[in-house]
């Protein structure tokens, strides 16, 4: 399926920074995000990659990009505030990442 310009463009993907990562209580798929996307405070994203990381603590300070204008959604309990880009299919995963540091909340075009 296509889609215009016009409306790729309304995706607001911006690289964030992990500023933090908690396990989610009750389930072995879900991890609470805390993400600099250069805002005031921090955004919570929901996200189910834990089965990927032996020790999710890698992840913080990590840049990767973020889809910032979806509808927040309430996961278990949680407001979700967006969602992280990776790739994938099966056992294979990874998360995307600029090649060098950029500052929080860069566009991408």
């Amino acid at each position: 399926m296509n889609i215009s310009y016009e409306e790729f463009a309304k995706l607001e993907i911006r690289i964030g920074t992990i500023v933090s990562v908690a396990l989610v209580e009750g389930t072995d798929r879900l991890l609470q995000l805390k993400v600099n996307v250069g805002e005031e405070t921090p955004r919570q994203i929901i996200s189910g990659i834990r089965e990927f990381f032996v020790d999710p603590q890698v992840l913080v300070g990590r840049q990767c990009p973020f889809l910032l204008n979806l509808e927040p959604r309430m996961i278990r309990g949680l407001e979700s505030q967006g969602m992280i880009l990776a790739g994938g299919e099966g056992e294979t995963f990874t998360l995307l990442h600029p090649a060098t540091a950029v500052p929080q909340g860069t566009v991408i075009h």
